[in-house]
C-alpha cells in the first residue's frame, strides 16, 4: 500500500453509488491514470476493493483505517507553518475539541498557522479544495494518525458513519 491508495479509496467512498471512470478519479485527485490504476490493483490485492475495482470492501477498509493506518502511514508533526486545517483543527471537529495546538497541511495560500502534517500525498490540498466530503474523511484519518484516545473515538465514529 502507498499513501495515495487511502485517498483514492476515500474518493471512491464519497462517490457512493455514482458510476465513475479512472479518468474522473485521476482528474479530481490530481494523479495520473496509471497511478490510479496501480493503486486500485494494490487495494484489490490488500482486500479493500473487489475484483472489478469498483466496489469497496467496507468492513475491511474500516478495520484498516481504524487499526492499521496509524502504523503504516504515521504522521509526525513538524514545524509551525501556514496551511489549511486538518485533524482536530478541521472546522467540523472544532465543536468537539478545544485546543491551542493546530495541525495543518502546509499551503502558502492557507489561512491558519499550526504544526505541519504532511498530507498522504502532495496533491491532497488541491483535491480537497473542491470536495468537502473528501476533506472531512482525510481530516478524520489525520486524527487517527496523530490524535489522542478521545479524539480517535470521535474520528473513528465519523469514519464508521461514512463507510458502513
Amino acid at each position: 500500500m502507498r499513501p495515495q491508495d487511502v485517498v483514492i479509496l476515500m474518493k471512491i467512498l464519497t462517490l457512493q453509488d455514482t458510476p465513475w471512470q479512472y479518468r474522473e478519479l485521476s482528474a479530481s485527485l490530481h494523479l495520473s491514470m496509471s497511478e490510479v490504476s496501480d493503486s486500485l490493483n494494490r487495494s484489490r490485492i490488500a482486500g479493500l476493493i473487489d475484483e472489478s475495482k469498483k466496489k469497496l470492501h467496507k468492513q475491511s477498509l474500516m478495520e484498516f483505517l481504524q487499526y492499521g493506518v496509524q502504523y503504516v502511514f504515521p504522521a509526525l508533526p513538524g514545524s509551525m507553518v501556514t496551511g489549511i486545517a486538518t485533524a482536530h483543527t478541521y472546522a467540523f471537529y472544532k465543536k468537539y475539541f478545544k485546543s491551542d495546538l493546530n495541525y495543518v497541511w502546509p499551503d502558502e495560500d492557507g489561512d491558519i498557522r499550526g504544526l505541519a502534517i504532511l498530507p498522504l500525498y502532495k496533491n491532497v490540498i488541491k483535491a480537497v479544495k473542491s470536495d468537502e466530503k473528501l476533506y472531512l474523511l482525510l481530516a478524520s484519518i489525520d486524527i487517527i494518525r496523530v490524535g489522542k484516545t478521545r479524539e480517535l473515538k470521535i474520528a473513528v465514529e465519523e469514519l464508521r458513519k461514512a463507510i458502513l
